[in-house]
């Protein structure tokens, strides 16, 4: 055999061997704790169910998940941390819409999607579109017109420049035609404690945030952003439905690993976020919170994350929206 043959068998017999241990190492994941980095302060709908899915994967698995949360930069802190992370399975993150919105705000270090191995979209969660009840209006139409014959006059709030909460009201500006005032605040909750007391006057946020002020009678609800009406709170039509063609926000949470992971692990990582979905008692409580179960598969959600990219991408070129 000569020196180049002998070479090359080497290098065969090498990559073969790896590739057994990588396989023995996905049947086997996994085998120590894992770190689930939640990319968004305790207490909000990224950590609600991100803790959720971590207490699911202990209970499969045996394995502790620790969860850490490492908010900041609209969650590029974590989502850095997480792309720099060994393709192993025993780092992973759980992002907002976040992810699909920074990469137009911010000159990222890493890439939002080459970098990263979507797992599953988890959750979404419905924005209600609210009001304060001393604005007359009692639906989107009503809400359009009262705004239009005022132009630069309604203020709207929102967790912060270029939030989902800011888009969303940015989208319908732009899809009718208003001027609505931007107001943003450092975060969901002072950003709807302004709208109740009356400082700003209308807000695109989470049901979990708004409905228990609507269901209190300190705001008025409206309609639910997503493209379709929310099992959380079936009675609120669609901004669509009620008026405003084309216009669709989805608040999503997803899971993600880093680029290279596996897809033995990928795929026994997403079996159990569909168990989790598909749990009678998981979905009761996930509703419960105003949050709508999915359990989008990686190979769908690839495409969705870069149409969400694009989408939002455009919106903020165009409204020459910057971050805080």
């Amino acid at each position: 055999m000569t020196k180049t043959a002998c070479r090359c068998a080497v290098v065969l017999l090498f990559a073969a061997s790896a590739g057994a241990s990588l396989a023995q190492d996905a049947a086997s994941y996994p085998t120590k704790p894992i770190r689930l980095i939640i990319a968004l302060a305790p207490g909000g709908g990224v950590d609600t169910s991100g803790r959720l899915l971590g207490q699911r994967f202990t209970e499969a698995w045996g394995q502790q998940v620790v969860a850490e949360n490492r908010a900041g930069a609209g969650g590029t802190i974590a989502t850095e941390l997480v792309a720099r992370a060994a393709p192993d399975g025993y780092t992973l993150l759980m992002q907002s819409m976040s992810h699909a919105i920074t990469p137009a705000l911010y000159k990222l270090p890493y890439d939002s999607i080459r970098d990263f191995a979507p797992i599953s979209l988890f959750v979404q969660s419905p924005s209600v579109m609210a009001v304060h009840p001393s604005l007359p209006v009692k639906s989107v139409k009503e809400l359009v017109a009262f705004t239009r014959a005022r132009p630069n006059q309604v203020l709207f709030s929102s967790s912060g420049s270029g939030s989902g909460q800011h888009l969303a009201m940015e989208l319908l500006n732009r899809l009718a035609g208003l001027q609505l005032v931007h107001v943003p605040y450092k975060g969901t909750a002072p950003s709807i404690l302004d709208l109740v007391a009356g400082r700003v006057s209308v807000t695109s946020a989470s049901a979990i945030s708004t409905m228990p002020h609507v269901r209190a009678g300190k705001l008025r609800a409206l309609a639910v952003s997503s493209a379709r009406r929310s099992p959380s709170v079936p009675d609120l039509p669609t901004v669509a439905e009620a008026g405003v063609p084309g216009f669709a926000v989805d608040q999503w949470y997803a899971l993600f690993a880093p680029a290279g992971t596996p897809k033995e692990i990928v795929a026994k990582l997403f079996g159990e976020v569909s168990k989790t979905v598909a749990s009678p008692q998981t979905r009761e409580r996930l509703l419960s919170m105003g949050l709508d179960p999915v359990g989008m598969p990686p190979e769908e959600f690839t495409p969705y994350l870069k149409s969400e990219t694009e989408k939002w991408g455009k919106l903020v070129r165009e409204a020459n929206i910057r971050a805080n």
